[in-house]
């Protein structure tokens, strides 16, 4: 489930697992999702961006990190100097100890490029310099503790996908879209709940809407569709090309197919009732990619005086990638570590340590039903009843009975 490629990581699986075994009640009707009522630009980054502005904080645009050099000797790691692209001329920042640097390094949306509704997009598979990747592969060679970045972008053809977004311009689409969920795109309230998979599609195509608009500026009667496929490198099964071979409009038409539109109407849909843009993404998962410890560093190396790494490629015990809130737990093991603030990194729910969280999963996963109603030989009932006889009155048949377990 959270795993997208056979190749990817069961390490994050188990992390997962663990991670929100408390959840696994809300996975029949995903009640435990949570969306932002707009897109999350607008409803997260656009207001983060203001506030910051509003307290004399400066954005530099046109700009790339090309380069951030360290001063490392006698177990102290100082970042000196960060070489810049500012509109094409090289600049240089130097640092010194009470300054303080924090670096994303690396991103799943490295050489990203746009197609159109009649357009295919580029698939870059190299990584350029002045990207997230180029500027990790440069600070890794520095030292061994700042990680290993070419274990997460040097395949891209194991962690690719291409995201999609179809925009609806009247009513046609809808009605088929709406057999699917069994909910009105146009409600206001959220539309899909989760992913929807054509499990049978060949590029493993799935989508998503949440509720609508998703912009501000959005028409009300229009709806936006997120899909992605993974198998970008594999035929559809009504367009016959390679996805990441395919225009926008060809991929509407192959989703179009699997929400079961009529054949003989699903090029003049793709074509006159939607405007479809394509993304080819040639690292989108390359969180999950197989890794071992090291290959990503740790928020504040050891022996760091003035700098941190912040994001989904930096290490964090017991949480899981492709998270939101896993960023920000490194922004804040950052900042509380550095400047030494005297204030504890909210932990991760520790289900896995809350017997309450273990016996709601156990029974949610026999889909409600109690364990003294398991199908048992003669001797294991004996056992069963001889068991529930010794904790009878006690606080531990409260706590059984509680999460129905018996």
């Amino acid at each position: 489930m959270f795993a997208f490629y056979d190749c990817n990581s069961a390490l994050e699986m188990k992390r997962y697992m663990q991670r929100f075994i408390h959840h696994i009640d809300g996975l029949p009707d995903l009640r435990a999702l949570r969306f932002t009522k707009y897109n999350q630009y607008e409803s997260m980054i656009l207001p983060m961006v203001k506030y910051l502005e509003s307290h004399g904080a400066q954005f530099h645009f046109n700009t790339q990190v090309m380069d951030v050099r360290f001063d490392i000797h006698d177990g102290r790691k100082v970042a000196k100097r960060v070489e810049l692209l500012v509109d094409g001329r090289q600049e240089f920042l130097d640092l010194t100890e009470s300054d303080y640097l924090f670096i994303t390094n690396g991103s799943n949306v490295e050489n990203s490029s746009i197609g159109g509704q009649d357009k295919t997009c580029e698939y870059i598979k190299e990584i350029r310099p002045g990207g997230a990747f180029d500027l990790w592969r440069k600070i890794a060679a520095q030292d061994p503790s700042f990680g290993h970045p070419e274990i997460f972008y040097g395949n891209p053809e194991e962690c690719n996908w291409m995201g999609v977004t179809v925009n609806t311009l009247d009513e046609k689409i809808l009605p088929y879209i709406k057999n699917i969920c069994q909910r009105d795109p146009l409600s206001g309230k959220v539309v899909t709940g989760g992913i929807v998979t054509a499990r049978d599609s060949g590029w493993l195509l799935s989508w998503t809407i949440n509720r609508q608009p998703q912009f501000h500026s959005q028409p009300k009667d229009q709806c936006l569709v997120w899909l992605y496929g993974l198998f970008t490198d594999r035929p559809g099964d009504y367009v016959k090309k390679n996805m990441r071979d395919c225009t926008g409009k060809e991929i509407c038409m192959e989703w179009l197919y699997h929400l079961g539109v009529p054949v003989n109407q699903i090029e003049e849909l793709a074509s006159n009732s939607a405007r479809t843009i394509p993304v080819m993404m040639p690292f989108a998962s390359a969180y999950f990619m197989p890794r071992t410890a090291g290959d990503r560093p740790e928020v504040v190396p050891e022996g760091a005086v003035n700098f941190a790494f912040l994001g989904n490629f930096a290490e964090v015990p017991r949480d899981t990638v492709f998270t939101t809130e896993y960023s920000m737990r490194t922004a804040m093991v950052a900042v509380y570590t550095l400047m030494n603030v005297d204030r504890g990194v909210p932990e991760v729910w520790g289900s896995i340590y809350d017997v309450r969280d273990l016996l709601k999963a156990t029974i949610s996963m026999r889909d409600g039903a109690p364990l003294t109603e398991m199908k048992l030989g003669f001797k294991q009932k004996i056992a069963v009843g001889k068991a529930l006889d010794f904790i009878r009155g006690t606080d531990v048949e409260k706590l059984l009975k509680e999460y129905h377990v018996i």
